[in-house]
This record gives structure tokens, C-alpha cells and sequence, in this order.
């Protein structure tokens, strides 16, 4: 294949590493993200600039990364111009909650009980007139941005939210003007997942599970992402019963690129939790483990419209999210960026592995990886194997190869499966 040019156009320099990747198979990469916290991301791995819209007639594939760009996405596919993620449409089921959640019932979807509020007074009375346990979620922009805000109440009253909400409702206010309460459920947490090139599916889909509190055993704040465990999949019951019911609004709005629908299952049924219209992160660094096409044959027979299959490996991809200061810390603590900002990635081999995937980091002249940016989200490490096993095992080889002052990561991706896949199967999913 013949090399292309392609603009990656992001918020948050979420995309870097299949940016690398592109440009380690020959082709041209430019880069551009708005979040000025984050201006030495990716430094001496791609050339980046500071108005993606002067390069919109040099790239023969632009690809936007984040929500919030489908106006432009639309506009720019009226024009013929190859592109991948974004659509208005897709934009608002990932960032509307209740239009996402309609969405799907409209399309004949089984939903979960969900309650939307403007105000915390009405949803405070809410919970004490119908006791229960909930989930608090951020409606909007900030769904996809603090996950600490996210709240499970543990007690089967819901007293503990009811404090939460009490104690913190002029912060929150501030926060989140709009908000979701969701019938906690109880199952097992999966999704279903797949390229869109405009008409339909690709095929095989993605099924992931992904681990979101900052500690093992599903304990502390949520995060972005702290792992991943997945596997590619011919169609099963969950894909056929939600996502795959959202392709003819999908064909209408003409979307390109990844979407992924998180779900609650257990015995009495598939209860659809939200959509990530886009590329996930760490999703899309450790699918790039699991595809065996290149990255930029199959990119552009998507965004060209293409009906193609990709091939994907056989078993499964684990990804382990390897961070240090500042993730999680108030505000992104400006002492604390400072104090990790340039800290050395070393490696005990002398070397980083193919399994090693870049996030908020850069490369010195020496060709030193360091840590960059405001995040502290610097590594995701990938493995793979015919086995649950044996892909774990090796993703924590690869870390243990990695030295970086304070570094963090779960111990334990991939570690639920034998239980939740004994689970699904009862349950007839898989």
C-alpha cells in the first residue's frame, strides 16, 4: 500500500499511539489536540500542529478521536473528504444520556430504569421518596471527563447518595448541571463493540470488559480506564439484541469509525448502560494488538465505505494501564505535574517492546521516552494469548520490563473472567 497522509484532530492527545503506529508502517501522520496542559504529548514521535484546518486538503484521511466533533465530521464527509469518527448524531448518544437511552428503546432496546434531573433538591427527594440503590452519572461533556463524580450507592436504601448529593450539591452544581440516576443492577459488566463504515457493521465485533475503579477488586474512584480484557467475537445474543438494532440510525447519519455499547447482563436480561461513538482508550491501543491488518489498509477501507473483514487474532488481548502522579489528583495539581513532567521511562532490557503503547508521554533527542503532558496516564501494556492466562501473563512480563518513580497499575485485568464467563454461559450469552 502506497502511503497515505493522515490528520488525527483530538481534545486531549488521546490517539497517539495508533498515530505511531501509522507512521511506523510509512505513512504520514499530523497531529493536533486542543488541551494546552498537554502541549509536549508525543514530542519526537509525531509532528504536530497548531490548525488542523490548513491541513484539511493535505490528509486523505482525517480522523477525529473524541466526541463533539460530528458537526465537523458532517461537513466534512458532505465534501466528499475521507473521515473516521464524529457524527452529530453519534455525538449525542454518547454525551446525552436520555436521548442515548431513548435511542435504543425507540429501536427496541431494553433499557434500565433511568431518571434525569436539573436540579439535585428533586433528585435528593427523588431517592427518599422511592428508596433503592442508584448510580449517580454526569450527563454531558463531563460523563467522558471526571469519572471520580461517578457514584454507586451501597447501601440498599440509597442513604449514602442521598449524603453524597446533600453535602456536595453547590460543587456539583457547578460541575454537572445535568444528571442521571440509574437503577443499580446487579451482573456482569460487558460491551459489544464494532467498526461502522457508513452502511454497516465490520465484522468480527469486540467484546471487552473493562475495569474502571482505580484498585484492584473494583475498589476506589473510577477512572478513564485502568485495563482491559477482550476478545474478537462472530455476532453473539448481546450484539444481536442492542447494538446491532442501532444500524439503521447509524447508516442515516452516516458514521464512520468505532462504537461500543456498555451493558449490564444477568439472568433476567441485557440492560444497556451508555455508548462510546469513537475510539476507546485503552480499547483501540489494544485491539491494534489483537488486528493482524495494518493499521492503514484497514483504516482506509473504512473510511472509504468499504465492506471488508478484518483479521484478527484468535484468543484474547489484555491491556494494563501503567500510571503515575498526576491521575486522579484535584484539578491536576500544578505541583505535581511538575514534580513527574520529564521523569525517564526506563526499561530493564534496554528496550521497549512492541507490546508497550504510548499514552501522555514524549521522546527526548537521546530517544528517552518521558513522561509529558498533565494526565499521568503514560503506558498501556498489551498481551496476548490463546488463554486468558497466558495473555495476562504476558502483559505483566512486559511490565515488570518497566521502570518509572511512583508508577502504578492494577494487578488484576483480566482476573474476573473465569467467573464471569461461567456466568454469561449460563446465561446463554456466550
Amino acid at each position: 500500500m502506497n502511503a497515505k497522509n493522515f490528520l488525527f484532530v483530538s481534545k486531549d492527545s488521546l490517539s497517539g499511539d495508533l498515530a505511531v503506529h501509522l507512521l511506523k508502517e510509512g505513512h504520514n501522520v499530523k497531529f493536533y489536540f486542543e488541551d494546552k496542559n498537554s502541549k509536549d504529548v508525543y514530542d519526537g514521535f509525531v509532528d504536530k500542529v497548531d490548525n488542523w484546518k490548513k491541513y484539511q486538503r493535505w490528509a486523505d484521511v482525517v480522523i477525529f478521536d473524541d466526541e463533539n466533533f460530528g458537526s465537523y465530521a458532517d461537513r466534512l464527509r458532505k465534501k466528499k473528504k475521507l473521515v473516521i469518527g464524529g457524527s452529530k448524531y453519534t455525538d449525542k448518544l454518547e454525551i446525552n444520556r436520555n436521548f442515548g437511552q431513548k435511542e435504543l428503546k425507540k429501536n427496541g432496546v431494553k433499557i434500565a430504569p433511568m431518571w434525569n434531573f436539573s436540579t439535585y433538591d428533586k433528585a435528593i427527594n427523588f431517592v427518599r421518596e422511592n428508596p433503592g440503590r442508584y448510580v449517580f452519572k454526569p450527563s454531558g461533556n463531563n460523563q467522558s471527563g471526571d469519572k471520580r463524580l461517578v457514584l454507586i450507592s451501597q447501601r440498599e436504601d440509597g442513604s449514602d447518595l442521598v449524603e453524597f448529593l446533600t453535602q456536595n450539591k453547590k460543587v456539583l452544581e457547578k460541575k454537572n448541571k445535568k444528571f442521571v440516576l440509574q437503577k443499580f443492577i446487579e451482573g456482569v459488566e460487558i460491551a459489544v463493540g464494532a467498526f461502522f463504515n457508513g452502511d454497516d457493521f465490520i465484522y468480527p465485533i469486540n467484546v471487552n470488559f473493562e475495569h474502571k475503579n482505580l484498585f484492584a477488586k473494583n475498589l476506589g474512584p473510577m477512572t478513564g480506564e485502568m485495563g482491559t480484557l477482550m476478545f474478537w467475537s462472530k455476532v453473539n445474543k448481546i450484539f444481536r439484541s442492542t447494538l446491532a438494532k442501532m444500524k439503521p440510525d447509524l447508516k442515516k447519519s452516516k458514521y464512520i469509525g468505532y462504537i461500543d455499547l456498555n451493558c449490564i447482563v444477568n439472568e433476567d436480561g441485557i440492560f444497556p448502560l451508555e455508548f462510546t461513538s469513537r475510539f476507546g482508550y485503552p480499547t483501540i491501543q489494544i485491539q491494534l494488538a489483537g488486528i493482524l491488518d495494518e493499521a492503514g489498509e484497514w483504516l482506509l477501507k473504512l473510511a472509504m465505505g468499504n465492506k471488508f473483514r478484518l483479521s484478527t487474532k484468535k484468543g484474547f488481548q489484555v491491556g494494563v494501564v501503567v500510571a503515575t502522579p498526576p491521575l486522579l489528583s484535584e484539578g491536576e495539581d500544578a505541583e505535581i505535574v511538575k514534580i513527574f513532567r520529564d521523569i525517564s521511562i526506563r526499561f530493564k532490557n534496554g528496550k521497549e517492546s512492541k507490546n508497550v503503547h504510548v499514552g501522555d508521554i514524549k521522546r527526548d533527542a537521546d530517544g528517552i521516552w518521558r513522561i509529558a503532558g498533565a494526565s499521568g496516564w503514560c503506558l498501556i501494556v498489551t498481551g496476548v494469548g490463546h488463554t486468558v492466562h497466558r495473555a495476562r501473563a504476558k502483559a505483566y512480563k512486559e511490565i515488570r520490563n518497566i521502570k518509572i518513580p511512583s508508577m502504578f497499575y492494577r494487578n488484576d485485568i483480566g482476573l474476573r473472567w473465569s467467573a464471569d464467563s461461567k456466568k454469561l454461559r449460563s446465561w446463554g450469552y456466550l
